[in-house]
């Protein structure tokens, strides 16, 4: 009989594997097909390839950034302010949620305001920050915290609330402190709601990052977005757009590893 169930298991994961490796395939072979048809309708003249630009142009335009240096320059600049901003934020919005989670009173007085904060447009917030901070770095920065660290406290906060009470009265019937409580119960439950967080704020950062660079940078892939339209270089802006998605996707899939070691550990 186990001979039998270990066979079954193996054909499962094996049905599994052939499933992963074929959504795998099925995802590039979505890609494949669109750049093939943008390229196909570009040069065919269904679109406008100066308007819409094409897999070749922005590879010719690609090729051209490299070989003057700026490409790396401007995603070297874009990255470092999306990682810094992410990790502020990151650190911020937990930092606030272990605070408010830990007086009660202070999360009552709170709560209306983050609320608030969170349905409000950040990008309004935009100029009134490059007003205060300046014409700089600093103000991108605010602006890519200021996107994420309401979404993390309210994530994080809410993965605290929603610990089992059974599990939080066990730990006060043995005669626990509330920092025992924390480190031994809310904060290994609510991992997943950690994680959650970071990968919302992946996204999140490269919004506040762009919406900054827009309107006060001199480098990055937001300074190119704005600079190539302005100069009707739609091929930079395409570019740095497939860039962009490109990089999100890698801090996105750096975060699933990252929950991953994690969630190991927490076990």
């Amino acid at each position: 009989m186990n001979d039998n169930t270990s066979a079954s298991q193996k054909a499962y994961l094996a049905a599994l594997q052939r499933q992963k490796h074929w959504v795998t395939f099925f995802q590039w072979a979505c890609l494949g097909l669109f750049l093939l048809l943008w390229e196909v309708c570009a040069a065919l003249g269904v679109i406008d390839p100066f308007l819409f630009s094409s897999p070749s142009r922005m590879v010719r335009s690609c090729v051209e950034l490299l070989s003057g240096g700026e490409l790396f320059y401007h995603i070297g600049i874009t990255v470092f302010e999306t990682v810094l901003g992410f990790t502020l934020g990151t650190i911020l919005g937990v930092g606030i949620a272990i605070l408010l989670w830990w007086n009660p009173f202070l999360h009552r007085v709170a709560q209306p305001y983050l609320v608030i904060l969170n349905s409000l447009p950040k990008t309004a917030l935009a100029p009134i920050f490059i007003v205060w901070i300046g014409n700089n770095m600093g103000s991108i920065l605010a602006v890519a915290i200021l996107t994420s660290v309401i979404v993390t406290i309210l994530n994080v906060l809410n993965g605290f609330l929603s610990v089992d009470p059974e599990k939080q009265k066990l730990i006060a019937t043995f005669g626990g402190t509330k920092r025992q409580l924390f480190f031994a119960v809310i904060l290994p439950s609510a991992v997943p709601d950690i994680m959650n967080a970071l990968k919302i704020n992946v996204g999140l950062s490269f919004v506040g990052v762009m919406v900054g660079e827009f309107l006060v940078s001199k480098a990055g892939l937001g300074y190119l977005i704005t600079y190539g339209s302005q100069v009707f270089k739609l091929d930079w802006v395409m570019l740095s757009v497939v860039i962009l998605a490109l990089l999100s996707a890698f801090l996105y899939r750096a975060i699933l590893y990252l929950e991953k070691a994690v969630l190991r550990w927490r076990e």
